[in-house]
């Protein structure tokens, strides 16, 4: 079994994401965590990550290792992500890896959660269930400044909405698997709903759709 969860940063999807794995028992991949660590191990080399060259030679040499790199999360390396994110030649390096765990799920799992950005519409579009998680740039915004001041990290709620807006821009607009919801996904709108009430949204959607 493939759910497929998409949608913006900090929509909640990961979160949704985690719990939706966890009480289905099924395997979790963040991809949002690969492109990242592509765009970490460019920016450690010093490269530009809008270099096709530099973003594609980090994605073929992407290791498990990289995906435990301390910067993952910092929003530096996340606006990185989204540059690298928009080379088609990073996704195709990418895409295998994705599938690979998809079909072939670690351990015992009897299927796989999967979040990211277009994971119901490219990398798995076979997948049983799709959900499209979002919700409003000024909310999304909010959920990201406070974050990043529980971090301890300097931030100011302008500066990261107007991040907000252009990663956004470059997600939805890029030539290759741009972010958008696939023709039979769920698109919940998380800016008004609490977690709890998103995770039984999904979860009674998914029951409905695999026959659980």
């Amino acid at each position: 079994m493939i759910v497929a969860v998409d949608g913006p940063s900090a929509s909640g999807k990961g979160t949704l994401a985690r719990r939706l794995a966890m009480a289905l028992g099924l395997a979790y991949l963040d991809t949002g965590q690969i492109y990242r660590a592509v765009a970490s191990k460019v920016l450690a080399a010093g490269k530009d990550p809008a270099d096709p060259a530099a973003a594609v030679a980090a994605a073929r040499a992407l290791s498990a290792d990289d995906l435990t790199r301390p910067d993952l999360r910092a929003e530096h390396v996340s606006q990185a992500a989204s540059i690298v994110a928009a080379i088609p030649a990073v996704r195709e390096a990418l895409l295998g890896f994705q599938r690979s765990f998809a079909n072939e799920p670690p351990a015992d799992a009897e299927g796989v959660v999967l979040d990211g950005r277009d994971i119901g519409t490219v990398v798995c579009p076979e997948a049983e269930a799709k959900l499209f998680v979002t919700a409003s740039p000024e909310v999304r915004a909010q959920r990201r400044h406070e974050e990043l001041i529980a971090r301890g990290a300097d931030s100011i709620y302008a500066r990261v909405l107007e991040d907000m807006k252009e990663r956004d821009r470059r997600d939805e607009s890029r030539a290759v698997a741009p972010s958008r919801p696939a023709p039979d996904a769920l698109v919940l709108d998380t800016s008004s709903l609490d977690p709890d009430e998103v995770f039984e949204t999904a979860l009674a959607f998914i029951r409905q759709r695999c026959g659980l």
